[in-house]
């Protein structure tokens, strides 16, 4: 695997998703992967890019001002490194990332973060239709369990499982933390 071209884009660490308002999540490694994948980015000296979900619904727990806004611990950028906010699921639309991603000559974008198949999903998918090589770290990657619109609820690991299988299939390439810890 080479990343000489990469650059890190962590998607929507935020505190928020604590909240007992969202549903369960099922990934109790996200924020350790989530961190040991930034640390060895970081050690590397390789470019990266924060991506903060600015909700502009008044109720939201992602809204500007309220707790929940905060990037989980660990997960601030450090001095010198980006931060893009957005208030759509794709990290793409409505902000200057793309822009961004050509200045740091990349070509490649490892990407990762909180839930995998709504915004970490959308990123990816809009990415690849832009041109960009995607790279899913599916380990560092969270999700929610979501209603099935007939009473019942699908578990937050088939969602996962699907969206990994269908961005894999036709959107990215699928790694885990440790594969790309290793690659650098």
């Amino acid at each position: 695997m080479d990343l000489n071209d990469a650059v890190l884009l962590l998607v929507d660490y935020q505190q928020a998703f604590d909240d007992p308002s969202w549903p369960r999540r099922w990934n109790s490694d996200v924020d350790r992967n989530g961190l040991a994948l930034l640390a060895a980015w970081r050690r590397a000296k390789r470019p990266l890019i924060h991506v903060r979900h600015d909700s502009v619904e008044q109720a939201s727990t992602l809204r500007p001002g309220a707790p929940g806004n905060a990037l989980r611990p660990g997960f601030e950028p450090l001095p010198g490194e980006q931060l893009v906010t957005k208030s759509v699921n794709s990290a793409f639309i409505g902000t200057d990332l793309d822009l961004r991603l050509r200045r740091l000559g990349a070509k490649t974008v490892v990407t990762c973060g909180i839930s995998t198949d709504m915004c970490v999903s959308t990123t990816i998918r809009t990415g690849a239709n832009m041109g960009w090589n995607m790279m899913l770290v599916e380990d560092a990657c969270d999700c929610f369990d979501l209603p099935d619109g007939k009473g019942g609820s699908v578990p937050a690991e088939e969602v996962h499982r699907a969206h990994v299988a269908t961005l894999g299939f036709e959107f990215c390439r699928v790694a885990t933390t440790r594969d790309v810890v290793s690659a650098l």
